[in-house]
C-alpha cells in the first residue's frame, strides 16, 4: 500500500535578512533528474525576516498565502496520485505518441479517423515532431490553436484551412487533452480555459423525394451499394454502422413495433435501438446467419465513391454533390419536412445534443423561402 505523503511548509533563515520558503516533503520521493531521493521543494519565495512597515508585513502576508497555496496543491497531487510534482516521468512522455494511440482508436470510423489523423498532423507540424506532457499547458493550447486559425492546408500552404476544418482538427485536439485529463495524465486541464474555434455555417446536401424515387429506378453498377444507399435513406444510418451490421443485430419484437436493430454507433461508441420500417426492411435481403453480415462485401473507399456518382448522374441528378452521406441528411430532412418532431429526429439519428439536428431545420427554412417565392402574381 502506498504510504501517505505529508507535506509541510517550512521556512529558511538567508544572510541577507530575508527568509527562504520552502516544502518540506515526508517520506522523501525520487527526483526523476537527478535520481536522488529528495524531501525539499524550494518555491522561489521569500519574506522578510523582521518586516519594515505595513507594506512589507503586507507582502509577507500575501506572499505566504501563496505558498500555503502551493502546499495544498501539492498534497493534492499526492493524494490524487496524479503525478508527484514535476519530477513524475510522466511529464517527460511523448504528447505526440500518445495523440496518435487516440487516433489509432478511431480506426473503426473511416470519416472521424481522417479528421483524427488530419488533426494530427496538423499538431505534428506546429511541434515539428517534439512534444512532451510538461510542453501542454494554457499558453501552448492557445498558441495550438491560433496556428490552426492561420496556417494553410498542407498540401497546399497558400490556401488556409477552412473554418469547419478549423473547428473539426482543434476540436481533436482538445478532446485529446480532456481524455488525458480524464486519465490522470494532467493534474490541471490546460484545455478547460480555452475557447473552441466556432463552427462555420454548413449546408447539408440532401435528396428530394422526386430525385430518390429517381435513383430507385435507375441502375447501379453495384447493387450492394444501391441497396445500402436506399437502406441509409430510410434509416438514417452511417456507412460506418451500415458495413457493420450483422444479421444478429436484425430483431423482431412487439414492443419495439415489429422489426428493429439494436447496434452499438461506429462514432460515438453507444448502444442504439432503431425500429425499421416496411421499406427499409425489405432493403436487407434475404436472412443469413447470424455471424453474417447485412451488406456482405460493402466497403468505404474512393471507388465507392466513383460508383455512386456515376450512378447519381445516370439518374439526371446533375445539381448536386451526393455522397453516402447525404442519404442520413435526406432522411434528417424528409423527417423535419414532414412534421416530425425534431427531438424524436434527434433519437433516430443518435444525435447527442438536438443543437446537432437543429442544422437540419436551416434547410427546411429554406424550403419554406423556395416555396414562397414561387408566388409571383
Amino acid at each position: 500500500m502506498r504510504k501517505t505523503i505529508k507535506v509541510t511548509l517550512r521556512e529558511k533563515k538567508l544572510k541577507d535578512g530575508m527568509i527562504s520558503l520552502y516544502l518540506d516533503i515526508y517520506p522523501p520521493i525520487l527526483n526523476a533528474q537527478t535520481g536522488k531521493e529528495t524531501r525539499r521543494e524550494f518555491l522561489g519565495m521569500k519574506i522578510h525576516a523582521n518586516p519594515q512597515g505595513a507594506s512589507q508585513k503586507e507582502y509577507n502576508h500575501i506572499t505566504k498565502l501563496k505558498a500555503d497555496e502551493m502546499r495544498n496543491k501539492r498534497a493534492l497531487e499526492f493524494q490524487n496520485e496524479r503525478f508527484e510534482m514535476n519530477w513524475q516521468n510522466i511529464n517527460k512522455r511523448d504528447f505526440l505518441e500518445y495523440f496518435k494511440s487516440k487516433v489509432e482508436g478511431r480506426k473503426t470510423s473511416k470519416g472521424n479517423y481522417d479528421n483524427w489523423y488530419s488533426a494530427f498532423h496538423y499538431l505534428y507540424e506546429f511541434t515539428n515532431g517534439n512534444c512532451k506532457f510538461e510542453d501542454v499547458n494554457d499558453a501552448f493550447c492557445e498558441r495550438f490553436k491560433k496556428f490552426v486559425e492561420s496556417t494553410g492546408q498542407l498540401n497546399n500552404l497558400e490556401k488556409k484551412l477552412s473554418q469547419n476544418s478549423q473547428h473539426s482538427y482543434f476540436n481533436k485536439f482538445k478532446t485529446c487533452v480532456d481524455e488525458a485529463f480524464g486519465e490522470k495524465l494532467f493534474y490541471d486541464n490546460p484545455v478547460k480555459r480555452i475557447k473552441c474555434i466556432p463552427a462555420g455555417e454548413t449546408f447539408r446536401e440532401y435528396l428530394s423525394t422526386d430525385q430518390m424515387i429517381k435513383l430507385r429506378n435507375t441502375e447501379c453498377d453495384s447493387a450492394i451499394l444501391k441497396r445500402a444507399a436506399l437502406f441509409s435513406s430510410h434509416t438514417g444510418l452511417r456507412i460506418s454502422d451500415i458495413i457493420n451490421l450483422r444479421w444478429g443485430d436484425v430483431k423482431y419484437g412487439e414492443e419495439q413495433g415489429g422489426n428493429y436493430i439494436q447496434y452499438r454507433s461506429q462514432k460515438t461508441g453507444t448502444p442504439e435501438t432503431l425500429t425499421l420500417g416496411e421499406i427499409a426492411f425489405k432493403e436487407l435481403g434475404e436472412r443469413q446467419d447470424n455471424g453474417e453480415k447485412v451488406f456482405k462485401g460493402l466497403k468505404y473507399s474512393g471507388h465507392l465513391n466513383n460508383l455512386l456518382m456515376i450512378w447519381v448522374l445516370r439518374a439526371g441528378i446533375t445539381n448536386k454533390k451526393i455522397t453516402f452521406h447525404c442519404f442520413r441528411h435526406t432522411f434528417a430532412t424528409q423527417l423535419l419536412a414532414a412534421g416530425v418532431d425534431i427531438y424524436v429526429v434527434s433519437k433516430l439519428l443518435g444525435h447527442k445534443s438536438v443543437k446537432t439536428t437543429e442544422i437540419y431545420t436551416k434547410v427546411i427554412n429554406l424550403k419554406k423561402v423556395d416555396a414562397m417565392n414561387l408566388l409571383k402574381f
